[in-house]
């Protein structure tokens, strides 16, 4: 399962950071950022709790 941030969407709110910080940080422009892809099965739970929780919908888990 791969993570990724839509950067289009993305607001920058930093709730997928204190979700899941092994998956997604926030990159030098303020926007959110999936660095470990694909995501360890220790961490689905968190990522998935990440994009279900998005204000925006900006993440996506894909296979």
């Amino acid at each position: 399962m791969n993570a990724k941030v839509d950067k289009d969407v993305c607001i920058g709110c930093g709730l997928c950071t204190s979700l899941c910080p092994n998956i997604f940080q926030l990159e030098d422009d303020g926007l959110a950022a999936a660095y470990t892809n694909p995501v360890p099965a220790a961490d689905l739970d968190s990522a998935q709790d990440a994009c279900d929780n998005c204000p925006v919908s900006a993440i996506s888990l894909d296979d």
